[in-house]
């Protein structure tokens, strides 16, 4: 994914769906800044918060649901990764909010990580596909804004 990405020197990053922040940490490490990480998961926080204190970069963590950080964003956004639970229904609520909300910069990247059985439009909104990777029974569908 990072290698499809290039350089993140002075992009910024936002990860929805963090987990422990490996993502959100390695974009850091690549040298994305801001770098914003989103997880509900409170449990979850001391891990994370710990990971991140190993990047120099400017990053916050968001503990709280994605769909809630979405609606109440007011920032854009350079690249945004999506790595949803594998069985959580109603993925494309995610994408189609990301879009209406107007989070990611034109010419932005947003990427999404899904299983193989599941499918997503070509076009949401302003959002475009121009890639889409498999990777055994996952896949990595890649948006950009219109301009």
């Amino acid at each position: 994914m990072f290698s499809i990405l290039g350089d993140l020197h002075g992009l910024s990053f936002l990860d929805l769906f963090t987990g422990s922040g490996c993502i959100g940490i390695e974009a850091a490490s690549r040298g994305a800044s801001p770098v914003h990480l989103v997880e509900k998961d409170y449990i979850k926080k001391k891990v994370i918060l710990e990971n991140l204190s190993l990047v120099e970069e400017e990053n916050r963590l968001f503990l709280m649901p994605a769909e809630k950080f979405i609606k109440r964003c007011e920032q854009q956004y350079d690249i945004i990764h999506l790595d949803p639970p594998f069985p959580l229904e109603g993925k494309e609520t995610f994408l189609r909010l990301c879009e209406e909300k107007g989070i990611l910069m034109p010419r932005g990247v947003l990427m999404m990580h899904y299983p193989d059985e599941e499918s997503f439009p070509e076009v949401i909104g302003s959002l475009r596909q121009f890639d889409l990777r498999a990777y055994g029974r996952s896949q990595l569908i890649f948006y950009t804004r219109d301009a």
